[in-house]
């Protein structure tokens, strides 16, 4: 976690309103049991390092519960009345490509992003896994499967120091399994994302009036603490933490990383295109926190290789189209606003963005006005990556229930997403526990032609 600083309640330990408990919160961080110096630590041990400015990377966005593809984007408006739904489709500005009608501002971007109606593959798990990671699983090597942002931070490490290579954005949520970040399976844990919002809704992410002055003030009992963790560390590998307990320091109150979390230093003209959202909880589902939209772009202009961030609640069992009818404008208000944003700011060619869920909706609406589980087809949108755009891939029956022509798995998304950063499925291996080479994606799985070919 990150917390730089959530309103506190009168009673504090400090004159200035600082709790010494949250403050030793900002530099123990809670990842995988490391301070913020022993991960920095961790990854010089492993040899990452700065690769230059210029860089590729992923924003994934994950839709909790999953999506109602029938719904978003492959409206069957032939179909019957119980299939069809409420929503008709609109044409958007590619032709002969309709999307639904409460996503007018993607519409007019249609050019600039591929559809895939025909993702196939999925298990009927209430989770993230398969879409941070491209795998099923079971048959996972010792230590489980390393998500996209693992394998970037092992192979290509940081693109800017003061930055961490993965972020992951995905708030608390009531079933934590849609709140998974990614994970670092049998990578280190200086492979693990770097969780800023675990605490809650943006106020675990801005500095709400503490200024970085007085923060840095606070030097010495940054260095206690980590002084206590070096003293009792059973490893006896503690020489030189004193260097990046200083460069820990930096991270926190004076580097590109709190600027890039900072919102208050976007134009606010910019925030105003992206929206507000609302960060309380839906049941077991995520907050809807547009702003994570354009956190994510800042983090990966700052220097970020990968940035997951999980975006409301979309497990719609009753009432499938009165919450979409709330979800889906605000859905199409960040992400059409961060893909013209990335076009903007010459991004699009070096930022992948990759918007799913971990399954689709039954074709056939139930007695509660709501969609069931469907893992036998759903579907996916791509944008930027320097990926040809404006098109559909795949299609479904009449019925939105099989994948009638070009079907489409999660290996293949993720090896189109990794050529898109540069790294070849088909030759680059990363060692497991047990020292066995791991492909990136299933061995023999390539890229989408439709998209990179």
């Amino acid at each position: 976690m990150l917390k730089i600083l959530a309103p506190q309640p009168a009673r504090s330990a400090f004159c200035d309103g600082v709790s010494r408990r949250d403050f030793l919160r900002i530099g123990a961080l809670g990842l995988g049991g490391l301070s913020l110096p022993q991960l920095l630590r961790a990854e010089a041990s492993a040899g990452i390092r700065s690769r230059g400015n210029r860089h590729k990377a992923v924003i994934m966005v994950f839709l909790p519960g999953g999506p109602s593809h029938q719904d978003m984007f492959d409206l069957k408006a032939d179909a019957p009345a119980e299939v069809r739904g409420e929503f008709r489709p609109i044409n958007t500005n590619v032709p002969g490509i309709q999307i639904c009608e409460h996503m007018p501002r993607l519409a007019r971007l249609a050019d600039q992003y591929t559809i895939i109606r025909s993702m196939v593959g999925a298990t009927d798990r209430h989770d993230a896994f398969q879409c941070q990671t491209g795998r099923l699983q079971r048959g996972q090597p010792p230590g489980g499967w390393p998500s996209v942002g693992s394998f970037l931070t092992r192979i290509q490490g940081t693109a800017n120091p003061a930055i961490p290579a993965f972020v992951g954005l995905a708030p608390k949520m009531g079933h934590m399994e849609w709140a998974d970040n990614g994970m670092a399976g049998f990578l280190s844990a200086a492979c693990a994302p770097f969780e800023v919002n675990k605490g809650g809704g943006m106020e675990d992410m801005v500095l709400n009036g503490v200024t970085l002055g007085r923060l840095a003030d606070r030097r010495q009992l940054l260095e206690s603490m980590d002084r206590f963790r070096r003293e009792t560390d059973a490893s006896g590998q503690m020489g030189g933490l004193d260097a990046y307990t200083h460069q820990a320091l930096g991270i926190l109150t004076t580097s590109e990383l709190v600027e890039a979390l900072d919102l208050k230093r976007e134009d606010p003209k910019v925030i105003e295109r992206y929206g507000k959202g609302d960060p309380k909880n839906r049941d077991d589902g995520g907050p809807k926190l547009m702003e994570h939209f354009l956190v994510a772009r800042r983090l990966v202009e700052a220097g970020a290789r990968c940035v997951t961030l999980a975006f409301s609640r979309w497990d719609h069992h009753g009432d499938n189209f009165g919450a979409l009818r709330q979800d889906l404008p605000l859905l199409d208000q960040g992400l059409s606003a961060l893909i013209e944003d990335l076009r903007l700011r010459g991004l699009d060619k070096d930022v992948s963005v990759v918007v799913w869920g971990e399954f689709g909706r039954t074709p056939t609406i139930n007695k509660d006005a709501g969609r069931d589980h469907w893992p036998r087809v759903s579907c996916a949108l791509l944008a930027g990556g320097g990926m040809r755009h404006g098109q559909v891939i795949g299609s479904t029956d009449r019925l939105g229930g099989e994948a009638a022509s070009r079907p489409v798995t999660f290996p293949e998304v993720h090896a189109t997403l990794y050529h898109c950063l540069g790294l070849d499925v088909n030759k680059v291996t990363v060692p497991d526990l047990t020292g066995r080479p791991q492909f990136l994606v299933e061995n023999g799985v390539q890229p989408i032609r439709e998209l990179v070919g």
